[in-house]
């Protein structure tokens, strides 16, 4: 089933000197149950696009549905805070909250009460592999690829079936990158999820049930 559907996607980035065409008509639905990769180099549209899924625009052509409604429609910031999970390469963790409250943090804003956000957190780090220890440490107490699993259980404290990933192998080794990616295919094709991976890494590509590749604004063909 598609949950989130682009139609002929259209973003123009307007300065003072110039109009740039980021993206050029795109089109293309994504399914829960599969991992999509949508690749391209620098310049080519594919943060753009990125941003226009998360909710953090919106195009200024054609339409982002999520479950059938445009974006354009829908209540962005709502939106970003229960329907779009986003993993970025930087992790974006919060420095002074200890991993638990990392995770919490989304359920907390929707008004789910502490102890309840806890035992959720509890379950959702072990989840992605981390030891139950790891709770109470900070983010700079951890690897950078345990960052990142703890950026996965905090997008997964949305709730929701779309999980956008900027780059989510970005900043980590090979080892690392790899059971990143691993937790990403097993939360697709096991638990549903339809997961979206922005990245110039040719190996997701390869391990991807669908790629999109944008040159210039378009589908590469």
């Amino acid at each position: 089933m598609a949950i989130l559907e682009l139609r002929d996607v259209r973003y123009t980035y307007q300065t003072q000197y110039q109009k740039v065409e980021a993206l050029r008509g795109v089109t293309r639905s994504f399914e829960t149950g599969q991992v999509h990769a949508v690749m391209g180099r620098s310049g080519s549209g594919k943060t753009t696009l990125l941003s226009l899924m998360a909710g953090l625009d919106l195009p200024t052509g054609g339409e982002v549905l999520y479950d059938g409604t445009a974006t354009a429609g829908l209540d962005l910031q709502r939106y970003r805070r229960e329907k779009a999970a986003v993993i970025y390469q930087s992790f974006r963790l919060f420095p002074l909250l200890t991993v638990a409250e990392n995770v919490m943090y989304p359920m907390e804003l929707r008004g789910v009460k502490p102890r309840e956000a806890r035992e959720r957190a509890a379950a959702l780090v072990d989840r992605v592999g981390l030891p139950a220890a790891a709770l109470d440490r900070f983010p700079t107490m951890l690897s950078g690829g345990e960052q990142q699993r703890v950026a996965i259980a905090r997008a997964l404290g949305m709730e929701t079936s779309l999980l956008l990933a900027d780059e989510p192998t970005g900043n980590l080794d090979t080892a690392n990158g790899e059971n990143v990616l691993a937790i990403l295919e097993r939360l697709a094709h096991e638990s549903g999820y339809c997961v979206v991976v922005v990245t110039h890494d040719p190996s997701i590509g390869e391990r991807a049930d669908t790629v999109l590749r944008l040159r210039d604004g378009v589908e590469e063909r």
